[in-house]
């Protein structure tokens, strides 16, 4: 029993350990075991690992992004609501029914041509907010740059 109480004690201390380290000093450098989705010279990247946890994070504490750079990858879409063609980059995520939900922002092209539906780009720009409806703002990028790119990343996203 003492033993087992001792490797308990010892996986404590090094889980409270390694849950209280701080992000390195030079936040940016290509450091081995940094997550994607710290800021890489005051951009902020949103690593295909941590995708949905991001978004998220975001999305809950927007006060916290508006204004930054952000940069990350996804799909190509054109919709059209109300009157109004939105362009988005998302990937597909658990949803109410199933598989349906998004990740992801609006973006504003700001001129830039859109991609045909379902090509797998790279956006960089500022996050923006603008009046949705009477009762909330949606999230938006204001592009600064958005490029197809060679290789696919994950379409669907859990974390």
């Amino acid at each position: 029993m003492k033993k087992i109480l001792t490797i308990f004690l010892a996986l404590l201390v090094l889980t409270g350990c390694a849950a209280n380290e701080s992000p390195p000093s030079s936040a940016g450098t290509n450091t081995p075991g940094t997550p994607a989705y710290l800021y890489d010279e005051d951009i902020l990247e949103i690593g295909e690992r941590f995708f949905l946890t991001q978004m998220n994070q975001i999305y809950l504490n927007r006060e916290n992004y508006l204004g930054r750079t952000i940069r990350y990858e996804g799909m190509f879409y054109t919709i059209s609501w109300e009157d109004y063609t939105y362009h988005l980059v998302i990937r597909h995520t658990f949803g109410c029914c199933g598989n349906d939900g998004m990740a992801g922002f609006d973006v504003a092209l700001n001129g830039i041509e859109p991609f045909p539906d379902n090509t797998w780009v790279e956006v960089t720009g500022v996050l923006s907010e603008f009046e949705f409806s009477e009762w909330y703002n949606m999230l938006y990028v204001d592009v600064a740059t958005i490029v197809e790119m060679p290789e696919r990343g994950s379409e669907f996203v859990e974390n």
